[in-house]
């Protein structure tokens, strides 16, 4: 057997098969990262340089079309039923949407998915720069046979008599609007963030945020009364992270499940608890536990209201991270509540269960007092986050925000002279951990740091920097913060 039979009959095999070691966790293992079990492949998104370093095998050998979701017709999200018999490769295809997370030409889809149901205008004309030839066509100096199909960043376009048809998404990570923004003075700069290269601009504001607007109820919470003094002195940068070392919990990713409000409010707590507990519980609390176990919150992976999730926190508890490990990944999977809760008279939260991840004993929950709602005022964040420690910011996000490299964030409008399709804005909530400033006193350099919840990977370390003082994308508009449950005696429960 070749080594390509060799692949190939491994890759088939993994593909419906679970096989399961030590504590029931399912492991597939296959010849690339990228491959979980079966049809759930993990979207991965190619940058430019990873594309032209394969374009020399796969994606040069043209792809056999035949009539498959043709006859079948095509499905909605993930539908294992919805497969047809694909005799070439003596195996079963697939036409469901859920082929759309997957490479072209991946073999648990139907050759002609691509073509019949991904929405291709076949009206539009060829992509420039892309000469046709009689019997094929050429992308970037590759020779690509009649009916070929290839990937470009979220669009898919096919070679159709000597031409390229491709659909004509918006993408996420746009190249234009990244020169663009490089181009100008705006004090921040872009870049194509890998985890984001061939989603569209649509899945990225549906897939990676996920906090509600606020509720006329949370906006109409009263703030705390003023603390700082005209004249006092706030130092010209602080971070959360200097003044109090293990307490501060870095950024987690939160994939494409839009969960923004239940990252940022597990992470708040999770710092909030480890200060005013001074160090005596120090665990990062469970974004995973709000996304299965808020019944307030039942959307999960397609958004949530930060209240609600400082409601569960206080009246139900987290556990930490490790005792209920984050598993979500897409946000159209559901993962069942594994933990459950009882309280007592003086309304502590004791757990009913052990731990989802039995590789961790502890099962404590961790709780907090009701929210408060800080003024919306430069200097009375900065002495709440001085004084008691990181706090929750809800923000609005614009279609730039996502190509953020390095700097200070403001947002750009540069993509104004575009069609309204190019241009979106969402709800997503933040933790900031401090501040600081460039350049003097100049407001143009005053900004916040915040810690954002897609991955190390984004941004500054998974941190980005943001115009402060001027409530740049209205994140001074709603500051929350909580205490963490500490007995009068000063015992933390």
């Amino acid at each position: 057997m070749s080594s390509g039979e060799n692949h190939t009959f491994f890759f088939n095999s993994c593909k419906r098969m679970m096989v399961f070691f030590g504590y029931g966790i399912l492991l597939c293992f296959t010849f690339t990262e990228y491959f979980v079990s079966g049809r759930n492949l993990g979207t991965h998104l190619y940058s430019a340089e990873e594309r032209n370093l394969f374009r020399g095998s796969r994606a040069k050998r043209a792809l056999d079309i035949g009539s498959y979701c043709e006859k079948r017709g095509c499905c909605q999200n993930r539908n294992d039923d919805c497969s047809v018999w694909y005799f070439q490769k003596n195996s079963t295809c697939y036409c469901d949407k859920f082929c759309d997370q997957e490479p072209v030409g991946h073999a648990d889809c139907c050759p002609d998915f691509w073509l019949v149901c991904s929405d291709m205008n076949l009206q539009n004309p060829p992509t420039p720069n892309t000469p046709s030839l009689e019997n094929g066509c050429t992308a970037d100096g590759t020779y690509y046979e009649d009916k070929a199909i290839i990937r470009e960043n979220c669009n898919y376009c096919t070679c159709l008599g000597g031409q390229w048809k491709c659909t004509q998404y918006i993408c996420l990570v746009q190249t234009d609007l990244i020169e663009d923004i490089n181009a100008g003075d705006f004090g921040w700069k872009a870049g194509n963030h890998s985890d984001f290269w061939g989603m569209t601009l649509d899945k990225g504001f549906e897939d990676r945020l996920g906090t509600f607007p606020p509720s006329p109820a949370l906006l109409s919470m009263n703030e705390m009364a003023g603390r700082v003094s005209f004249d006092e002195e706030l130092p010209l940068f602080f971070i959360a992270s200097y003044k109090w070392p293990q307490y501060i919990h870095g950024p987690l990713d939160q994939k494409n499940c839009a969960a923004s409000w239940a990252f940022s409010t597990a992470s708040v707590a999770a710092d909030r608890i480890a200060i005013h507990s001074q160090g005596h519980f120090t665990s990062n609390l469970s974004p995973q536990n709000l996304i299965s176990c808020d019944t307030h919150n039942h959307n999960g992976c397609h958004g949530g209201n930060i209240d609600s999730a400082w409601w569960f926190l206080r009246k139900r508890g987290l556990v930490s991270h490790s005792c209920y490990p984050y598993v979500m990944d897409k946000n159209d999977a559901y993962v069942p509540c594994n933990m459950s809760s009882i309280s007592d008279k003086r309304g502590k939260s004791h757990p009913t269960a052990k731990c989802p991840n039995r590789l961790e004993d502890s099962n404590y929950i961790y709780q907090c007092s009701p929210p408060y709602r800080v003024p919306s005022s430069e200097r009375e964040i900065m002495k709440e986050i001085m004084e008691n420690g990181p706090v929750q910011a809800v923000m609005t996000v614009h279609e730039d925000f996502f190509l953020y490299k390095t700097g200070i964030y403001k947002h750009t409008g540069a993509a104004q002279n575009k069609s309204e399709r190019h241009q979106k804005n969402g709800t997503h909530s933040v933790k900031i951990v401090g501040w600081g400033a460039t350049g003097g006193t100049d407001r143009r350099h005053k900004f916040w740091i915040a810690a954002n919840s897609w991955g190390r990977k984004w941004g500054e370390n998974g941190y980005f920097r943001i115009l402060r003082g001027e409530n740049e994308c209205g994140i001074e508009d709603l500051i929350i913060a909580a205490w963490g449950s500490v007995t009068p005696a000063g015992e933390f429960e």
